[in-house]
């Protein structure tokens, strides 16, 4: 049943190419601190299109035109020694070498078979995401985007893999935005030049120097392989105003915007936590990926380009967060965002570069049951990418960078909706399919 073919495999560059004064990307220690993360996969399920529409060519030709406008995926990363330290420094060298596009088929799976009911997620479905086990130092010498079209029975799924270091959840999906409506409607008017983020780390030289041990690729772990289990909660409109209602009602204070998706990452962090076998006295964290675009000083531009993203992380015992209810979690999340400043980030990157040390294994152990690791947005519109068939149908989140505790979080296809595609190991999820406190506020469980 779950066969795949592959038709072909090749790569797609930019249709104009400018060696001259082509860009060179630095890395800030936001970045570098990603070296050994997987390559990021996210995945759209479309209807099937008409074959007379002869779709494979034309995603091919309007991706070329959409990577002359994001050409940093068109690069390489580039790696260089410096002889008189004894380190080494990285960089995006916008060359247009080229993103992969393979064409795939399954003809055996179908819509039905990938989108579950109740909303688990088949094993097959790590058979339509590109770049398995790639990680982002891997990008010397890989594409630093890999798109995968699979024409599935009666759908056709857009699974893509790309490196975290080039760029973030806002920057990929405006991508697709752009490549969707070159496909859909030839070269959109009106498209302003792709703004970088640009060196934002202010009194810090660059390109930064790395010892070559934190280069190194860690050796095998003796770790044991969790036994994970994937699962879609889907939180209809009603849910998460009843929420929001829960939080307001507990905190008793105005001050607060209670925000749908800090309701809902705070009612996940309580729910897991609460089934994840921890003694009272242990530490429990929530990281949530912060969009530093905004939040800087000067601030940088709304949609530029780049990976912006900071991992800022609540605190707490895991007898406070089960001793108190949803709006002490939610605040727990909120003050915390909250109360980020210029000076945080700053620091943070400062203490990178004095104390360095790259993190080898995501946000920690894969067998830690002590955290949710909150990422990507609803605010994404991630259901708006019409390459001229009609809109996707589901959106879904590859298995690269597998931990448990991890939420990725994205807008629902109704209006108000938050989907939750969540990585947790197998006694965690049977506990918490139990929790009547849970499945009171999930739609399709």
């Amino acid at each position: 049943m779950t066969d795949v073919t592959l038709i072909s495999s090749s790569i797609v560059r930019p249709q104009i190419i400018n060696q001259q004064g082509r860009e060179k990307i630095h890395l800030t220690p936001f970045d570098l601190n990603f070296l050994f993360v997987d390559y990021t996969q996210r995945g759209l399920l479309f209807p099937k299109p008409d074959p007379e529409t002869h779709f494979i060519s034309r995603l091919k030709t309007s991706l070329s035109s959409a990577l002359d406008i994001y050409f940093p995926f068109a690069g390489r990363l580039s790696k260089v020694g410096n002889h008189e330290d004894k380190t080494v420094s990285f960089y995006i060298d916008c060359n247009g070498s080229g993103a992969t596009f393979i064409h795939a088929v399954a003809e055996s799976i179908s819509v039905s078979d990938l989108l579950q009911p109740d909303g688990s997620v088949p094993d097959f479905s790590r058979i339509f995401y590109p770049m398995n086990g790639v990680k982002s130092i891997d990008g010397v010498s890989e594409p630093l985007l890999a798109l995968q079209v699979t024409e599935m029975r009666d759908g056709v799924f857009i699974g893509f893999g790309y490196n975290h270091m080039v760029a973030d959840g806002a920057s990929i999906w405006n991508f697709f935005r752009t490549w969707s409506k070159i496909c859909s409607n030839g070269q959109p008017e009106n498209l302003q030049p792709l703004a970088l983020k640009g060196w934002f780390v202010d009194g810090m030289d660059f390109p930064i120097h790395i010892p070559v041990s934190e280069t190194e690729t860690p050796p095998p772990s003796n770790e044991l392989s969790p036994t994970f289990q994937e699962r879609v909660f889907h939180f209809t409109k009603k849910n998460i105003s009843d929420l929001k209602a829960k939080v307001i009602s507990q905190i008793g204070s105005s001050d607060h915007k209670v925000s749908s998706l800090q309701a809902v990452s705070a009612h996940m962090w309580r729910s897991i936590i609460r089934h994840s076998g921890l003694n009272q006295e242990e530490k429990t964290r929530c990281f949530v990926a912060v969009d530093l675009r905004q939040r800087l000083n000067p601030p940088l531009e709304k949609e530029c380009f780049g990976h912006v993203i900071y991992n800022a992380i609540a605190t707490t015992t895991v007898g406070e967060l089960q001793g108190h209810g949803l709006g002490w979690a939610f605040l727990q999340i909120n003050n915390m965002l909250r109360s980020l400043t210029n000076e945080d980030y700053r620091i943070w990157a400062e203490n990178w570069v004095r104390n360095m040390k790259i993190q080898k294994s995501g946000l920690g152990s894969k067998m830690t049951r002590d955290s949710v690791i909150v990422s990507s947005s609803p605010w994404f519109k991630v259901y708006d990418n019409d390459f001229g068939w009609g809109k996707p149908i589901a959106v879904r989140a590859g298995p690269s960078n597998s931990i448990s505790g991890k939420l990725v979080l994205f807008r629902g296809i109704e209006e108000g909706c938050i989907d939750v595609h969540a990585f947790l190991l197998s006694d965690v999820l049977v506990k918490l399919l139990a929790d009547v406190e849970f499945l009171e506020n999930v739609a399709n469980v």
